[in-house]
Formats: structure tokens, sequence, C-alpha cells
């Protein structure tokens, strides 16, 4: 049974996802990309995985750096969020950045970030599966709602009540 791309796609776009910023530093160069596909995997050992499009550049600097930051966006960052999926360009610029553990930069202003070093790499159709064990993590003290996605565009979560 065949499955149509399209409506794959669109199934998909039913799942809310949040929204962050990968970052990293390779050879004095700066990268970054946006990716919703980011999952908390393990406690012990503490680790998340990010999927990465093949080849795309910020994904084989990650890969050769070793190292990556996961930067989640808040509500009010859909103009970070747009910056970093746009390919091919210096994301960075203007951008008062900081300098997070190992060099890694850090964009301002967000939820939370995490840091972690890459432990594995798995193949996986036109993606990468990075698995990265997490060394440091920060939580704004200021909170905020997250960035969604959800059905092709960025939302807010009404209320922000908790439920159960």
């Amino acid at each position: 049974m065949s499955v149509d791309p399209v409506q794959f796609r669109n199934a998909m776009g039913h799942f809310a996802t949040g929204v962050t910023v990968l970052t990293t530093k390779h050879d004095g160069e700066l990268h970054g990309m946006t990716a919703n596909s980011v999952t908390s995997v393990s406690l012990d050992p503490m680790l998340v995985l990010v999927c990465l499009m093949k080849d795309a550049r910020t994904a084989l600097a990650i890969q050769a750096a070793e190292r990556f930051a996961v930067n989640i966006l808040g509500e009010g960052q859909e103009d970070l969020c747009r910056r970093f999926a746009r390919p091919g360009q210096n994301h960075f610029d203007g951008l008062e950045l900081q300098n997070g553990p190992h060099g890694l930069p850090l964009l301002p202003g967000c939820l939370a970030y995490l840091t972690g070093r890459v432990t594995e790499v798995v193949e996986a159709g036109d993606h990468d599966v990075v698995f990265g064990e997490v060394d440091h993590v920060h939580v704004n003290p200021n909170g905020g709602s997250p960035l969604v996605f959800f059905q092709g565009g960025y939302r807010k979560l009404p209320g922000m009540t908790r439920l159960g």
C-alpha cells in the first residue's frame, strides 16, 4: 500500500511541535538551522536526538564539530525561526550572541537551551538522526510560552492552563 507524500505531510502537520534553533561552531565558523524534530531520549545517560536533512551545511558542521546547542524558542521568536530556516545566509549577522559551553553560540532570550556532544549518527532516509549526550542545560528564569508549529503555521498556546 502506497502513501501519498502530500497526505503524509498533511497528517504530520496535525502533530504540534515546539521550535528550536540548532547551533554549532566548526573551524571558527558559526552554523545554525531551525529544527522541530528534537526529542529527549533518555535520562541515564541524558540523551536527545535531532533529525537533520542529509548534506545540509549545518547538519554537516554539527557532525564534524561533534557538538551542538539546542536553543528552545519562545512565542515571541518567530523572526529567529524564520531567519534560521533560510538556507545559505549568514544567520548570525547582527545578533547579540551568548558564548555557551565549548564555545557554542547561544541565541538570546530563548526559553531554554542545552548543549550536547554527538554520540551516534543513524541514517534514516533523506535525514540523519543525530544523538547527543547532554552536558549543559539552562532554563530562562523569566519563563515564557513556547513557539509552537501546527498545520503549517506558528501558534500560541491559549491560556497555558495545565491539565490534570
